[in-house]
């Protein structure tokens, strides 16, 4: 009877972990994972170590359909020419992407879609600044 009780005591506390959200910043190098989540964020903070803007370079691992994702995000500095360039052309100011949502989208027909997040996500930062990681 008592490990009746502690198995379902333990089934219990994994089921509760699994379906909790993580909300924190990785380092560069550093890893963590989602499950079963319905949004995940992610956004890059602060600047390089080496004080050249740097990037979050994110490597997402999805186990619905084990493929992997490289995900590039700027720390939002400006990366690109600045003013008109000419009669008529447009200002070529970017700033790229210091952020990213990724949803779960259940009805996709390809297995490889970046839409499907269901089962286990893992997110490693490869990047030189940190990475803010949000799942929902």
């Amino acid at each position: 009877m008592k490990k009746v009780l502690f198995v379902a005591v333990i089934a219990v506390l994994a089921l509760c972990f699994s379906a909790s959200a993580f909300a924190g910043t990785l380092k560069p190098g550093d890893k963590t994972s989602c499950v079963d989540a319905n949004q995940i964020t992610l956004q890059a903070s602060g600047n390089s170590a080496h004080g050249d803007g740097g990037s979050a370079n994110a490597v997402i691992w999805k186990s619905s359909n084990a493929t992997t994702i490289p995900i590039t995000l700027g720390p939002g500095q400006n990366h690109g020419l600045e003013g008109e360039r000419g009669v008529g052309m447009a200002n070529k100011h970017s700033m790229g992407r210091q952020s990213v949502t990724l949803t779960h989208e259940p009805n996709f027909s390809r297995g490889d879609s970046l839409g499907d997040i269901s089962g286990e996500v893992r997110i490693t930062n490869n990047g030189t600044v940190d990475l803010m990681v949000e799942c929902k």
